[in-house]
């Protein structure tokens, strides 16, 4: 089932009647299998469609802007969805990949599978800072003579795809891995309502410990899989990998905060991945909200139940003097793919003055900064919640900042991390939105928006950083 919009919206746009109090008044919306007049018009009712698969087609959907969406979490998920796991590159050179991440992100290497722990598939390291995992595989030569049991451990892992993906997107993000209640079914309910199967469950087990990892995967968009993960195993990553020792090196960079894709057709794209998934409408940006006089993009930002995992997705606009930056990613990218990952911290004034320690050493570039006017007008767009130092030091660093009614957002984007114009990094801190989950203060998801008031400057940085390439 397919539920685009929170269900306030879902009422609207369909012209069903409702009362948010009295008496509970019937729709007028009939399918093949029930007539709603049987159902009442309210979330609880609503919420029973969602259960029986009563889908709108994309062609029903509509954007209907910042402005106008009223955010409402139905609770939805098709299973239990707890949150990020990992996120796996495919590169043509894991040594050099990972290592030049980890210095430029203060993480350390926790684990690997390689030649030296009797991989002679692939070449594969998993770094870490806080809960965010990323992990870096490439394949060996393909015409190596290997043993039958010289084999990854990520099953099905494919070395002959691995080096066409690579060939294909260039360094880019193969997998989005996912923590659920249970993989396996988390894959079947995703198959039987639509997602594409990619990998059926598999389960996995450590020869020490004997805990598994179950892992199965699902079509998110282009080559990119969601990887559904649970299990017991308390692992660098799942077994088979071989644990490393590393120092602390963190710059403070605690979790992965959302997951951003681009696609060609935003609506078919969303109709497909809540279709599997069950997952709401989080957020939604159209060309109005975030565009300049020369390009623009539509948006929707999907999140789980509990909205620790959040994916807007992307489409390009068309019309303008310059090709939207998604249109960019799609051509360079060969298609759909994951645009960029925000990384969260608790101090961005320290992560990133770290980072730009680093940029000109091995390290990430960044976009950019906005003009002197941007600087001089914050004050006056976020008011007294930072102070005059806090002000000084956003200036200094090139922070871009956003708030909405609930907190602040800082936020910063790294250049595109390889040769091509497509993936990169953006690196948040969210301020505000503290609220007390079973006794511990816990930050809402989203706190501080997805920076939409700072949308024209990020776009005229990408557009003037795209002038530079020709692109």
């Amino acid at each position: 089932m397919l539920i685009i919009t929170p269900i306030r919206r879902l009422v609207l746009q369909r012209g069903l009647t409702s009362q948010p109090s009295g008496p509970l008044r019937p729709c007028r919306w009939s399918c093949p299998h029930h007539t709603i007049s049987q159902l009442a018009c309210n979330p609880h009712s609503l919420q029973q469609l969602v259960k029986e698969n009563m889908a709108p087609s994309a062609d029903d959907m509509k954007l209907v802007g910042c402005k106008n969406f009223v955010r409402h979490n139905p609770m939805t998920d098709r299973f239990d969805v707890h949150k990020f796991h990992h996120i796996e590159f495919y590169c043509a050179d894991a040594t050099n990949v990972a290592r030049r991440f980890a210095w430029g992100l203060g993480m350390g290497q926790i684990g690997k599978s390689d030649q030296s722990t009797g991989n002679h598939v692939s070449a594969s390291y998993v770094i870490q800072s806080g809960e965010v995992k990323l992990v870096f595989t490439a394949p060996y030569a393909l015409e190596t003579e290997k043993a039958p049991d010289a084999v990854s451990p990520i099953p099905g892992y494919d070395p002959e795809f691995a080096q066409k993906f690579v060939m294909k997107h260039g360094l880019a993000v193969r997998a989005v891995g996912i923590l659920v209640g249970d993989a396996k079914a988390a894959y079947e309910s995703s198959v039987q309502n639509g997602g594409v199967g990619v990998l059926k469950p598999h389960t996995l087990t450590d020869k020490e410990s004997g805990k598994t990892t179950t892992v199965s995967e699902v079509k998110l968009y282009g080559d990119v899989v969601i990887r559904w993960v649970s299990g017991d195993f308390e692992g660098p990553f799942v077994p088979g990998y071989e644990k490393c020792e590393c120092p602390d090196v963190s710059i403070g960079i605690q979790r992965l905060d959302h997951c951003v894709g681009n696609v060609p057709k935003l609506l078919d794209a969303v109709k497909y991945i809540t279709g599997f998934t069950g997952f709401h409408e989080f957020a939604e940006f159209t060309a109005e909200d975030v565009g300049t006089l020369d390009s623009g993009l539509n948006s929707m930002v999907l999140a789980s139940n509990n909205e620790m995992v959040l994916l807007p997705v992307n489409e390009p606009t068309f019309g303008t003097k310059r090709k939207s930056q998604i249109q960019t990613y799609l051509e360079q990218n060969v298609g759909a793919g994951l645009q960029h990952m925000a990384l969260k911290t608790d101090d961005i004034f320290h992560t990133l003055a770290e980072m730009q320690k680093r940029s000109h050493v091995g390290g990430f570039e960044f976009m950019p900064r906005p003009n002197k006017v941007y600087y001089e007008q914050m004050p006056e767009r976020i008011g007294d919640a930072l102070t005059k130092e806090q002000y000084k030091q956003i200036e200094q660093l090139g922070l871009l900042v956003d708030k909405d009614d609930q907190g602040i957002l800082l936020q910063i984007f790294t250049k595109p991390l390889g040769d091509r114009a497509t993936v990169f990094f953006e690196i948040i801190e969210r301020v505000g939105c503290m609220k007390d989950i079973a006794g511990r203060l816990e930050q809402a998801a989203g706190c501080g928006g997805f920076g939409k008031g700072n949308f024209s400057a990020l776009f005229k940085s990408i557009e003037d950083y795209e002038k530079s390439l020709n692109v």
